[in-house]
């Protein structure tokens, strides 16, 4: 994972913990009409997301492609996956590289606020089981874990966490 456009979430299946990589790859289009393309995930949620990114980040992604993918032919449909998927697609289209002992986890809103999700601490314990020192989480969870075995990073919004991890 040393390559722009990947990021760790914690997902729950069921109720079990399970991390996966994100990865997103954005350039400019050649045609003219751009293409959007998601595998494992939800493509309306992923254009909801690209919206606020435009709106509240000031991303000009209205003539690049975007094609997300979740690795290892997972189906994962939950919001929690949203701040991930924005954050891979930033990564990718400023070429910046996350940090390797990251993850993050949050719904993120209309508005562009991230959203608190549940689970917080069964996703967090399994990330650090795996080596992961650092979580971006949504504000409202990191109020609820203050004095936790990982560096919590809470955040309000998507310009937030974009500035926390990139």
């Amino acid at each position: 994972m040393d390559s722009s456009g990947s990021i760790v979430v914690p997902c729950m299946e069921g109720t079990r913990p399970l991390l996966i990589e994100l990865q997103a790859l954005v350039s400019q289009t050649v045609f003219g009409q751009p293409r959007r393309m998601t595998t494992g995930t939800d493509y309306n949620r992923v254009a909801m997301i690209m919206a606020v990114l435009e709106k509240k980040v000031g991303l000009n992604l209205g003539n690049h492609d975007a094609y997300i993918n979740i690795v290892g032919g997972l189906k994962i449909d939950e919001p929690a996956l949203d701040l991930g998927i924005a954050l891979a697609i930033y990564s990718s289209y400023k070429n910046r590289v996350a940090p390797k002992d990251i993850v993050v986890v949050g719904e993120i809103g209309l508005t562009g606020e991230v959203r608190a999700v549940n689970y917080l601490e069964k996703r967090l314990t399994e990330a650090a089981k795996l080596g992961f020192r650092k979580a971006v989480v949504p504000m409202g969870n990191a109020r609820k874990m203050q004095g936790y075995f990982m560096e919590l990073i809470g955040v309000g919004n998507v310009k937030e966490a974009l500035e926390a991890v990139l």
